[in-house]
């Protein structure tokens, strides 16, 4: 009988902090730790190097095929992501390529593309996954699913904190208004677009600190997986 794997699916807007609770969680319980976020940013990445923009469909669809993408979790723990034999883990992460994650992701070629790596996880290995169609669409069957949000002001100051620690200089209100901008395109896209799914547990961490967070996630945690 073939062994059963648990999943924990962990949506909600940019900035929530879906990345960080979900490591945490992951670490915590042996998961594997699933950023697909990470995933889109790569394909965005591509098509950002190749010189087409991310809205551009018929030039993504013609770029889709000289994808090559792999996921390695070497001894760091981190997931490092492999595009056509380089690690680009480290040039995905800048506000750019956030915005081009956003794009490419609205984009059906894409979406089906990167569907069935996503999934061929939660086959092979207990996963905490986090994105924004987690619960609604690539895990419909999750035991636990969680839609973490804060409001925009809130996710903004903490994205504002988190690039000011890497150095790039983008003001907080351009921090804001590009996180309205990304949660605008999410939620409003034609092709799974970023909402709660039904029997997911909203969780709005607008006054809660990073550890008032993860406690609040792991007590629905093990509520769900204890039944």
């Amino acid at each position: 009988m073939s062994k059963k794997f648990h999943a924990i699916a962990i949506d909600g807007p940019a900035g929530a902090g879906k990345s960080t609770m979900a490591k945490r969680i992951a670490k915590e319980l042996g998961y594997v730790y699933v950023d697909t976020g990470a995933i889109y940013r790569t394909v965005g990445y591509y098509v950002w190097l190749c010189g087409i923009g991310g809205r551009d469909v018929d030039g993504v669809t013609r770029l889709i095929d000289e994808v090559n993408i792999s996921i390695e979790y070497p001894e760091d723990g981190l997931q490092h992501m492999i595009l056509n034999g380089k690690d680009v883990t480290g040039e995905i992460r800048t506000p750019e390529m956030s915005s081009y994650a956003s794009q490419v992701s609205a984009h059906k070629c894409v979406r089906d593309f990167l569907l069935d790596t996503q999934r061929e996880l939660a086959r092979t290995h207990n996963v905490v996954m986090d994105g924004r169609d987690i619960g609604t669409v690539v895990l419909p069957d999750a035991e636990v699913k969680i839609f973490l949000t804060a409001s925009p002001e809130v996710r903004a100051r903490r994205r504002y904190i988190e690039l000011q620690e890497k150095g790039v200089s983008d003001s907080y209100e351009k921090v804001l208004a590009d996180m309205k901008q990304r949660d605008l395109q999410d939620s409003t896209r034609p092709i799974a677009p970023l909402k709660q799914a039904k029997d997911a547990v909203l969780l709005d961490t607008s006054s809660m600190t990073l550890e008032e967070s993860v406690e609040a996630i792991k007590s629905i945690v093990e509520e769900k997986l204890a039944k």
